[in-house]
């Protein structure tokens, strides 16, 4: 498999494009006026404790105060001692003068949220998910800090690979070396890059893990104004090295020579091998209009989107859950029914599957596949659509075809997808989608002229609507307007408004 990674660079705005095989696999933005907080760590404030909800609402400084679920707070075997003794929490109050933390640590079976925070305490949280629509961020105590081969955990102990590094013995040898270099007590995470790294390059990315955290602690020590930010990630072009530039990728293309020399540097000190595979853009189109990635971008925001064979997917997100329907479009087959929906399912399952990485659509997702009765036919289906996203980096849980053919599963969801991060909701119908039709606003007026006719002694009406609905009023449901005129006993005069709204309207009444 081909692939390569475009970085669009300007003051304003970075987009990262990975593309696989000549076809956007996934695309990232980022704007300085909208950064990402994923990953940040904060001194905070807990502002409230709620036990029917066994979490708690911490102000980290930002506009909304972030969320804090019970299991996300860390609690060593110590602290649990101290808060059976004297009911304080210890999840704010890491000692900042050791190295590193004690680390015996151990969950909090039991335990209930009012017994471990308090309101007013101050205390340490990472940034897991961004602020999404109305939610604030979702918080934890449980600090990782990711580089290119390992991921640390400094309050857990434990050694974890992998899931998509397969290879038995290659697995148990990477944990064997981590073994051996990590300090007591400290946790790691082998990536999948680091599937073929040196022992060497394992033990490079494990000291300076361990500094960042010995500098973050010291920042956390001398912080005195609550809330305050106590480290943040690296920007989006340098995660781009870290998250997507796998031994997969041939190359990576930047179209700015300052954050082209900048990347290098980091390349350099950090994954040298890679230094060859990173290039300058030099030619005359824009580097993604020279790639076709604004046309993919533009597709990727449609909610309609249609299959080769001539079927089509419907995606549309709420505030609660995604929804995606399978239709048979202009796709009539040639055999017989169940082979044409068969067909159209099997093709829209890699579409599907396409769209949600491309998207960055989590959460709960519901699929409606055209329904089938041959049982072979929707093992397949399920089959294939584990099989499709297995490319996918963000966590997925799938669960069987219903009765109903509907698939049902979860994907991870760490920010907003990209329809939320490009798109904001419709000034005009509020984020609907839809708007009460021309005839229902002109019966609606004509119920409200009607029931206030008794209580006006005016003999005439102005009516002041949208062009549109004049429009009916005046051809369309002229006879009715007539017959209302006959009917109250005044006259109706019509103004059409450039300005309103099309479902606002004004009446007013005068003699």
């Amino acid at each position: 498999m081909s692939s390569e990674i475009l970085i669009n660079s300007t003051s304003y705005e970075i987009r990262i494009a990975l593309v696989e095989n000549g076809q956007l696999a996934e695309f990232h933005i980022q704007r300085p006026k909208e950064k990402g907080l994923v990953s940040n760590i904060y001194r905070g404030r807990v502002v409230r404790v709620l036990p029917g909800m066994q979490a708690a609402f911490v102000d980290i400084g930002l506009e909304r105060t972030g969320f804090l679920y019970v299991d996300d707070v860390h609690v060593s075997v110590k602290d649990l001692e101290a808060i059976m003794l004297k009911g304080s929490n210890p999840c704010g109050k890491l000692d900042f003068n050791a190295s590193m933390p004690d680390i015996d640590d151990a969950p909090a079976p039991g335990m209930s949220i009012e017994n471990l925070l308090k309101e007013g305490q101050e205390i340490t949280v990472q940034v897991g998910k961004d602020p999404i629509g109305t939610k604030g961020a979702r918080l934890t105590c449980h600090i990782t800090l990711p580089c290119r081969n390992l991921v640390f955990m400094p309050l857990t102990d434990h050694i974890g690979i992998s899931r998509k590094i397969q290879d038995e013995e290659v697995r148990k040898k990477l944990k064997e070396r981590i073994e051996a270099l990590r300090p007591a007590g400290t946790g790691f995470i082998v990536r999948t890059v680091a599937e073929n790294a040196t022992v060497e390059e394992l033990e490079a990315d494990m000291e300076f893990l361990l500094l960042l955290w010995d500098e973050i602690q010291d920042i956390a020590k001398q912080t005195s104004k609550i809330p305050s930010r106590i480290y943040k990630d690296l920007d989006i072009t340098f995660r781009s090295v870290r998250d997507l530039f796998t031994d997969e990728v041939s190359s990576l293309i930047l179209d700015d020579r300052q954050t082209y020399e900048k990347l290098l540097g980091f390349v350099q000190t950090f994954a040298p091998k890679l230094q060859n595979r990173i290039s300058y853009y030099e030619g005359e189109a824009p580097l993604f209009e020279a790639h076709g990635i604004d046309v993919e971008i533009n597709r990727a925001l449609e909610k309609k989107i249609w299959l080769r064979s001539g079927g089509y997917i419907i995606i549309e997100t709420t505030e609660a859950l995604s929804v995606i329907d399978v239709n048979t479009g202009r796709y009539v087959g040639k055999n017989d029914l169940e082979d044409t929906i068969f067909k159209t399912n099997m093709e829209a399952v890699k579409e599907i599957a396409y769209q949600l990485r491309l998207r960055n659509i989590g959460g709960i997702i519901i699929i409606d596949f055209i329904d089938m009765e041959n049982e072979g036919h929707r093992e397949e289906l399920f089959n294939s659509f584990k099989e499709a996203v297995k490319k996918d980096k963000s966590r997925i849980n799938i669960l069987k075809l219903s009765e109903f053919g509907l698939v049902q599963m979860t994907r991870k969801r760490s920010c907003e997808n990209l329809s939320q991060m490009m798109c904001e909701p419709c000034h005009y119908c509020a984020g609907e989608g839809v708007l009460k039709s021309r005839r229902t606003i002109c019966y609606e007026i004509f119920r409200k002229i009607s029931r206030r006719a008794k209580r006006h002694h005016g003999s005439n009406i102005t009516l002041n609507v949208h062009p549109r609905v004049a429009d009916m009023l005046l051809k369309e449901e002229e006879a009715v307007t007539n017959e209302l005129e006959q009917e109250i006993g005044k006259r109706l005069t019509i103004v059409p408004s450039k300005n309103f709204h099309i479902e606002k309207y004004d009446i007013n009444w005068t003699d």
